[in-house]
């Protein structure tokens, strides 16, 4: 969600150029918003979001920070107040800013966040603009300490393994390190077509009582396929039979997956396959993320 998109990533900056593109600062152009009405030319607001959720009722949603869209973080804090029940919008900062401390204690005690959200891949996020780091190490570990004294919640992009962003070691050293903080890692660690091996290592070592995985951008990610994506359920069933449904959580990533396919699939092709049972759908779609997100 964006009031203004203003990223900046790897490519430079990025800006909104109409008809539902944007550019980054190399001069690559490509679709941020899909174009069928529901979204929007330059942007994606929280009312768009509104009614997209009460079309397909859903009830509430994350508000995730994203490096295309820019940080958001005065525009979520508005919507924290305008929307308490349906939105659980998170916070940022970039952890080398020289007052980054100050800024998340800021987020946290004046403003009511009660989730951070990092994407520090390689590809769209912080270690295209910095240098690999060490996600447990110091230039984070503050950061985190702030998330937990709150009991809050923390969600990481740390995008596929062929990145140096991706450490599911660092993520299990955090998770043990500050055991009163949920930990969320995004799109289920960007599985990768024939690399089930590492997928199901990763998903062994972070089985931690405070580590949830969401599920969203999965159809995207765990591609080719078409609707339902037979592909992403087997990888479902994988993940179901290390962590449990209960550490599951839907996602759609909208609105960048929904240039793909529409937000009407993203939020039904779970119920397309075998991968869990009606309880456990009920657990995957709403009781996870609300535990996670929404409960104090």
């Amino acid at each position: 969600m964006a009031q203004i998109v203003a990223g900046y990533c790897r490519r430079g900056e990025l800006r909104a150029i109409g008809g539902g593109k944007a550019a980054w600062g190399n001069g690559e152009v490509f679709e941020l918003f899909p174009q069928n009405g529901d979204y929007g030319e330059i942007n994606f607001t929280a009312e768009k979001a509104l009614a997209l959720m009460d079309r397909n009722e859903v009830e509430r949603a994350v508000l995730m920070q994203g490096s295309m869209y820019g940080f958001q973080n005065r525009y979520h804090s508005e919507l924290i107040r305008r929307y308490p029940d349906r939105f659980c919008p998170t916070c940022t900062v970039d952890p080398f800013m020289t007052d980054a401390v100050q800024t998340m204690e800021y987020f946290f005690e004046k403003q009511g966040f009660r989730a951070a959200k990092f994407e520090v891949s390689s590809g769209g996020g912080l270690m295209g603009c910095h240098d690999p780091f060490d996600l447990a190490g110091p230039q984070m570990r503050p950061l985190f300490d702030i998330i937990e004294v709150h009991n809050a919640t923390v969600a990481l992009d740390v995008g596929d393994l062929t990145m140096p962003s991706h450490q599911p070691w660092s993520l299990a050293r955090i998770a043990e390190d500050h055991p009163r903080m949920k930990l969320v890692v995004c799109h289920l660690l960007a599985p990768m077509p024939g690399r089930k091996k590492e997928l199901n290592l990763s998903l062994e070592l972070l089985k931690k009582p405070n580590v949830w995985f969401d599920l969203a951008a999965l159809p995207k990610i765990v591609a080719p396929g078409t609707y339902p994506y037979p592909a992403v359920h087997e990888t479902l069933k994988l993940a179901k039979s290390i962590v449990g449904a209960d550490r599951l959580l839907w996602g759609t990533d909208a609105p960048f997956a929904a240039t793909q396919d529409s937000y009407e699939h993203l939020t039904d092709y779970l119920m397309k396959g075998d991968a869990f049972t009606q309880a456990e759908l009920e657990d995957v779609y709403y009781n996870n993320a609300k535990r996670v997100y929404f409960d104090a």
